[in-house]
């Protein structure tokens, strides 16, 4: 997917720092090519100016800051305060990536446990905010599928 952003060296750096989408890139055509998530976001992505990136980055942030703000307040990953976070982080998939129905969502809730990179990242935030993050997307796909 990243291979096709419209940025220069330089804007990648800028708004990536360390991180190369292109060295996950291959890993996540692997993992998610065929499907309609992948081609959505692939579609999206290509299209965004430094100035998208910048906006998406600034409300992942934000939402990241929230959600370990309500971590830290002791705000149970079950209750409305978590799961409305929960719901705005699947919003925001959906708005800047694609179509997260909240089977995907719980899929990537799952990973950010699974896989020691999402983890690291997550927490690097607020300790025990990658499992904190899981349960709240599983207790607001719960509620919205009741």
């Amino acid at each position: 997917m990243s291979a096709s952003l419209n940025l220069t060296a330089e804007d990648r750096a800028e708004l990536f720092g360390d991180f190369d989408p292109d060295a996950h890139a291959t890993e996540a055509e692997q993992r998610w090519d065929g499907t309609d998530a992948w081609s959505d976001a692939k579609r999206r992505s290509s299209s965004y100016t430094k100035e998208d990136w910048k906006r998406s980055k600034a409300e992942a942030g934000d939402l990241g800051t929230r959600l370990a703000n309500a971590l830290r307040s002791g705000s149970p990953a079950d209750g409305d305060v978590a799961m409305d976070l929960a719901e705005e982080h699947r919003a925001h998939i959906s708005r800047w990536f694609y179509e997260c129905t909240y089977e995907i969502h719980r899929g990537l809730g799952d990973l950010y446990v699974s896989d020691p990179r999402f983890t690291t990242s997550l927490d690097a935030t607020a300790p025990g905010l990658a499992a904190y993050l899981r349960s709240a997307i599983t207790a607001n796909a719960q509620r919205h599928q009741l």
